[in-house]
């Protein structure tokens, strides 16, 4: 039964990968398409995306310890790292919100205001609802498993939402490097 979940799970992230990939093609179709609106070379802007990323990147390495420490058998460590997880996954969610509504107000570059706007919102808001989704799930595990500590039930859980997390990290690398990073450069 065990093996039938992990399975089912790798369908999912099977799902995640196919539907990530329609908006970065989507993106890459339309990343032109401006409208007369801004670039996004006029709108990108480095240091804010560096943090952004550096802040998910390092969530990632905090995930990592908390697994290191749960195959030690060290629940409170692992809790510990995990809630630094949350803790970096929310500043990168609270970046991501200041930067959409900085390019709302200061270039007025909303969804409907360019099929790029369309695309660039799809893909990278549909990453920030899952890093969202990936906080969500992680907490849940924190609180519900508390006082029940660690066991052969619940540690899979645990593996599988770093999993999640992991990939959900590895997808901005990706949309840091198309999205951004191309961007900025044309």
């Amino acid at each position: 039964m065990r093996e039938n979940k992990f399975v089912g799970f790798w369908l999912f992230l099977g799902g995640e990968t196919v539907l990530f990939a329609s908006l970065f093609g989507t993106y890459l179709a339309l990343k032109n398409s401006t409208n007369g609106g801004p670039t996004s070379q006029e709108m990108f802007q480095m240091p804010l995306v560096f943090i952004m990323t550096m802040l998910l990147l390092t969530s990632s390495l905090t995930s990592v310890y908390a697994m290191y420490h749960m195959k030690n058998f060290n629940f409170k460590k692992m809790q510990l790292w995990l809630l630094v997880t949350v803790l970096l996954g929310l500043g990168f969610l609270g970046f991501e919100i200041y930067e959409f509504y900085h390019y709302t107000h200061e270039f007025k570059h909303t969804m409907r205001s360019s099929a790029f706007g369309s695309a660039f919102y799809a893909l990278v808001g549909t990453h920030g609802l899952h890093v969202l989704f990936g906080l969500c799930w992680i907490l849940t595990l924190i609180f519900r498993n508390a006082k029940r500590g660690l066991n052969l039930y619940n540690a899979p859980k645990f593996y599988v939402a770093s999993i999640y997390w992991h990939f959900i990290d590895v997808v901005w690398v990706f949309i840091f490097t198309v999205v951004y990073l191309m961007g900025m450069v044309g």
